[in-house]
């Protein structure tokens, strides 16, 4: 098989989900983006990402 063509990254996305948000949670989301000018993925990551935080100090 020909390897695939398009940007090379060090962290593929390959997993996928749909979120059915309330509309407060919209508006946090919605805002967060403009405050630190990243889109809803990148937002959802860092949001995980905390979570994580949230683990390890248990």
């Amino acid at each position: 098989m020909p390897k695939k063509i398009g940007r090379p990254t060090d962290n593929p996305k390959g997993k996928s989900i749909h979120v059915r948000l309330d509309k407060k949670s919209e508006e946090i989301l919605e805002m967060y983006c403009n405050e630190y000018q990243v889109n809803r993925a990148e937002s959802i990551r860092r949001g995980i990402g905390k979570l994580e935080s949230d683990l390890k100090n248990k």
